[in-house]
């Protein structure tokens, strides 16, 4: 269905269906926890660079971020889209199309993206930017505060939502642009932790049962934090605290003895201890976790957790080089034309 009318003359797309959880995010709003603003942004940064990587988008551009059912869009602009994370069966023009790959779309092309079938979250990058405005340093949406995003909130059946550039619709080596990646399949996971801050607070039968329990991702999972449910935390004389940040991936202990990881949408402080902090490397293994998914925890020092940081960096300028290398076809294609200009030369 081509669009047309009143949306002909704009560059962007038009929100046919917006999906369960449909928001627009970057890496988050930073420096402002101090005054009670949640830092939000995206689950999955992995996912999320990788889909503005791409594109050659800036690193922190913002995306669209779908839970667990997808959007459909439909395009009254050419322009390259990447979709990563979960997979959400994406779908052209009711074709499927791969994910981790550069997309051409024309105008009136239509994105169908539907329900996960593996993973929690994915990302769809533009290479036309979004068109919404920055706030306090950052595009992404605080959904209990309204702003932020598009109108501060989910998409909603009938939006429409702007791009801010025209031009980018062509991209170097764009037949290279794709990797080979199919994430988050399991549904067991080792997430890594680092003990504390708050260690001392908990008895040595509870941090060997936080160690060594098998924990299932409950029903309670949203951007805030996840609970898990498993074997009881043992505390010395309770976990109540005095209020002091929280981290992302802090791993709180209420009264009930039972784990709640703090994610992207936590709140800025809180008043319980908190036994460990999942690593920056297995976040994203972390919140691509479904209801029932089985997780153990596995303590990893300091040293460890900044050298998988660095190795994770190092894979990532990886992709960078593999997508802007000339794919085969293009290479055969230009050594059969360097032999036939010998032959008419």
């Amino acid at each position: 269905m081509k669009c047309g009318g009143t949306r002909g003359s704009k560059m962007g797309f038009r929100v046919i269906k917006g999906g369960l959880l449909t928001t627009v995010q970057d890496l988050g709003r930073n420096g402002y926890q101090a005054q009670g603003f949640n830092v939000n942004g995206v689950m999955d940064r992995r996912a999320f660079r990788i889909a503005n990587l791409l594109l050659d988008n800036p690193e922190n551009e913002a995306v669209l971020e779908c839970t667990l059912i997808g959007p459909t869009l439909e395009f009254t602009a050419p322009m390259i889209i990447s979709i990563t994370g979960g997979d959400f069966r994406p779908e052209i023009n009711d074709e499927e199309v791969p994910m981790y790959t550069a997309l051409y779309v024309a105008e009136g092309d239509v994105l169908k993206l539907g329900s996960a079938r593996s993973g929690r979250s994915c990302y769809i990058a533009f290479s036309n930017y979004l068109k919404v405005p920055v706030v306090m340093g950052s595009r992404s949406t605080n959904l209990k505060c309204r702003i932020g995003g598009f109108k501060g909130r989910k998409l909603e059946d009938g939006d429409y939502i702007e791009t801010r550039i025209t031009r980018r619709i062509y991209l170097p080596t764009f037949l290279s642009r794709t990797l080979p990646l199919k994430e988050y399949e399991e549904n067991k996971a080792i997430i890594r932790v680092i003990l504390g801050p708050e260690e001392e607070v908990f008895s040595k039968k509870g941090i060997k049962s936080f160690l060594e329990t098998e924990y299932t991702v409950g029903a309670e999972f949203d951007r805030m934090g996840m609970r898990l449910e498993g074997a009881y935390i043992e505390s010395k004389r309770g976990s109540d605290i005095i209020s002091d940040g929280i981290a992302l991936g802090s791993i709180q202990v209420p009264s009930h003895g039972k784990p709640i990881i703090l994610l992207a949408d936590r709140q800025t402080t809180g008043g319980y201890g908190k036994i460990a902090t999942v690593i920056s490397v297995d976040l994203p293994k972390l919140v691509q976790r479904r209801m029932d998914d089985k997780i153990r925890f596995v303590a990893v020092t300091v040293e460890e957790a900044q050298r998988l940081l660095l190795h994770e960096e190092k894979e990532l300028q990886d992709m960078r080089k593999i997508i802007h290398k000339p794919c085969k076809e293009v290479l055969e294609c230009r050594l059969a034309a360097k032999r036939l200009s010998k032959l008419f030369a």
